[in-house]
């Protein structure tokens, strides 16, 4: 168990008439005096992992319009959740969302549990939006860790481990200083403070209700904390990328297996993605159908979280639609399917390439 510290009570009080004056609005977040709608939260959380708040807001809004509640959302088809997404990247969260919604209608009646313990349990809830959710929305005493709670927590105690070690020791100073009471706006305090005064560059400590308190600027290296182990380098993967089409110049699309990366999308059909380069012999053992396949001049580059993206792209017409698997789209009809931006690179190499 994590001892309080003795200026706990003091920095809990600072903190929240800091927070009084100058929380942040946000279209999730309640006002002051309302209860937070847990599944506003959620559906927040979910989309805020990786993604700025500025990001967020329109995404979340046309959601909530389109999908009011949990209920809504849960009876909602999964191409339509997925192609609503479509921007935010990190497309598994948008699936497990939907298979969240589901579980929650049909396990728990359509009501949020009100426990992390009961919430980690649930799909794409993990230790954060779990906590989150309980500190937020029911107001159970729960640790709040993000990556502007470490920062915080990382300068006001002169923690110099460099991340991802430092993580426990983090934990543990954000866990010594979660109160008992008003635990939803504390933890949205913290958040906030990161976000807003203690920045990753340039804190704004003069606006700091911390500012006394803080080990990491008294010693003069706050703003080079949290410390970050380097990072490995990415490396490269490469693929090629059919751009099938059908007499009537439709293109074919097909849907990616349901787990592992882009799980479940629509994209144009290619090989697997490897750090060997492919030979187009090997390559076309892969094809979506025989055909005269021809180079497309150009490369797609992306970039994931873990690897970077080459991709070269063979193009044919093909007779017979018939002797391909998959669906058949028109150029102009790409957007009614969810198509991640790496196949949405391809489309932009290819559309209008002569076959």
């Amino acid at each position: 168990m994590t001892d309080r510290p003795a200026d706990a009570t003091h920095l809990l009080q600072a903190l929240l008439e800091w927070y009084d004056r100058s929380r942040r609005a946000m279209p999730w977040r309640a006002l002051p005096g309302e209860t937070a709608d847990p599944y506003n939260i959620w559906l927040s959380e979910i989309m805020l992992q990786q993604t700025t708040v500025a990001t967020v807001g329109p995404y979340f809004e046309r959601f909530l319009a389109r999908w009011p509640s949990v209920d809504a959302l849960a009876a909602a088809d999964l191409d339509e959740v997925l192609l609503n997404w479509a921007g935010l990247g990190y497309y598994a969260r948008a699936r497990n969302l939907h298979k969240c919604a589901r579980a929650i209608v049909g396990e728990h009646g359509g009501r949020f549990p009100d426990t992390e313990g009961a919430l980690l349990k649930l799909p794409g809830i993990g230790p954060y939006t779990a906590a989150a959710i309980a500190a937020i929305a029911f107001g159970r005493k729960a640790t709040v860790v993000d990556g502007n709670v470490e920062r915080v927590m990382a300068r006001l105690r002169a923690i110099e481990t460099p991340l991802p070690a430092a993580k426990p020791e983090l934990r543990d100073a954000a866990a010594a200083l979660t109160p008992e009471a008003r635990c939803g706006d504390y933890a949205q305090a913290v958040m906030d403070l990161g976000a807003t005064v203690c920045t990753p560059k340039l804190p704004a400590c003069v606006r700091c209700p911390w500012r006394d308190a803080c080990a990491g600027r008294k010693s003069g290296i706050a703003e080079t904390l949290p410390r970050k182990a380097p990072k490995a380098e990415k490396p490269l993967r490469y693929g090629i990328a059919f751009w099938t089409m059908a007499p009537d110049g439709a293109v074919l699309l097909r849907r990616r297996p349901d787990r592992g990366l882009l799980g479940g999308m629509m994209e144009i059909p290619s090989t697997g993605w490897r750090e060997q380069g492919w030979e187009d012999s090997a390559a076309l053992t892969l094809a979506p159908a025989p055909a005269d396949w021809r180079p497309v001049t150009g490369v797609v580059r992306h970039t994931f979280t873990h690897f970077h993206l080459e991709l070269r792209v063979l193009a044919a017409r093909i007779d017979d639609p018939a002797l391909a698997d998959g669906v058949w789209c028109q150029t102009t009809q790409f957007t009614e399917y969810a198509l991640p931006t790496v196949m949405k690179k391809i489309v932009r190499l290819c559309a209008g390439h002569a076959i």
